[in-house]
């Protein structure tokens, strides 16, 4: 009858205990670090479209997305290093001597791109290798190791070419570079790129893996004693992420249609904030690719929205910093505040006798 839900009976303690779970759960999710990025995503875009002439036009979104490329790329492998408690500070510097080393073999080797580009991966591969073995091998930190790295691998990258530009790469390849998807902004170069972030995030939360770089985040020594390999582990992240640098620095060099030794310089100190503005700790353990993604977004319409507004190019350099500073701070600080105050509701709470 019409009039039967009228008479219904109340919800049972079970639903009740079932809705007050969805609804925590849901607050839960609003009030993680990931839903903070994003948030601050969506209201820089709100304001930059607002504020800033020519932000919201598809040619500017198209050559942000172009200009985040590289950095997404970079930022994949990186999360994954950074969750176990290291660090990559040489991928900016494998992303120039890739450059170069594709340029040296374009205008010498007499092979075809399609080879060279093969050949630049797996010499990015190489070099990650590299960082690995010192790191996992003779167990010195990571940030020392990567330190040597960016310098050593940027030095050869000028010892390829020197001072010299090759630039007469294939049309077809360099226009490839920046298509757009046919009736869009967005870069054909996009789709990959998501692709491979989706495959890095159920490698980071679906499997596993992941559940093991978390656990040497936390403790080396009890994720071994929990049969995790970590010195293996942490060798190929080294190698993935050099694999990664190689494949960034021949969309890099394809897009300015330039091999030089200078490219990517810098883009490191960019790629660490991304990763920590995403909520991953510096220290090991915490966070996820969703907020890595939407530092990623944040970082570059932050930057293209002042270089649209003509503020100076040290003032560009001067926010990175701040915003790896406050990426670092804010979320400790965060974390501590939530444990105080979980410690004073259980101490509040009426012991049971």
């Amino acid at each position: 009858m019409a009039h039967d839900s009228l008479y219904a009976a109340p919800p049972s303690g079970a639903d009740t205990e079932r809705g007050a779970g969805r609804l925590a759960g849901l607050r839960g999710a609003l009030g993680t670090w990931d839903a903070a990025i994003v948030a601050v995503l969506l209201v820089a875009v709100l304001l930059a479209s607002l504020s800033v002439q020519n932000f919201a036009t598809g040619r500017n979104v198209q050559f942000l997305l172009l200009d985040l490329v590289p950095l997404a790329l970079l930022a994949l492998p990186m999360t994954l290093i950074v969750v176990t408690g290291e660090i990559d500070l040489s991928v900016a510097s494998t992303v120039g001597l890739s450059s170069t080393l594709m340029g040296q073999l374009w205008l010498s080797s007499g092979l075809s791109l399609e080879l060279i580009c093969v050949l630049v991966v797996l010499v990015g591969a190489v070099l990650g290798a590299v960082n690995g073995v010192f790191v996992t091998g003779f167990g010195l930190p990571s940030l020392a190791v990567t330190i040597g790295t960016l310098a050593l691998y940027r030095g050869l990258s000028f010892v390829v070419l020197g001072d010299q530009a090759v630039a007469d790469f294939p049309a077809g390849w360099t226009a490839a570079a920046v298509r757009a998807v046919p009736g869009t902004s967005i870069p054909a170069v996009v789709v990959p790129v998501l692709l491979l972030a989706l495959a890095f995030g159920v490698v980071l939360h679906a499997t596993p893996v992941g559940r093991a770089l978390y656990a040497m985040g936390n403790n080396d020594e009890a994720a071994t004693f929990a049969g995790v390999s970590v010195a293996r582990t942490k060798f190929w992240l080294f190698v993935v992420s050099g694999a990664v640098g190689g494949l960034a620095g021949i969309f890099w060099t394809l897009r300015y249609a330039s091999a030089r030794g200078d490219n990517a310089t810098g883009l490191e100190l960019t790629v660490v904030t991304a990763v920590l503005l995403g909520g991953v700790s510096i220290f090991g353990g915490r966070g996820g690719l969703l907020g890595v993604v939407a530092g990623v977004l944040l970082l570059g319409v932050l930057r293209n929205a002042l270089q649209l507004a003509d503020v100076d190019a040290n003032a560009l350099t001067i926010v990175t910093g701040t915003l790896l500073i406050v990426s670092v701070v804010l979320p400790n600080a965060v974390a501590d505040v939530r444990a105080r105050l979980h410690r004073r509701r259980r101490r509040a709470q009426p012991s049971v006798s």
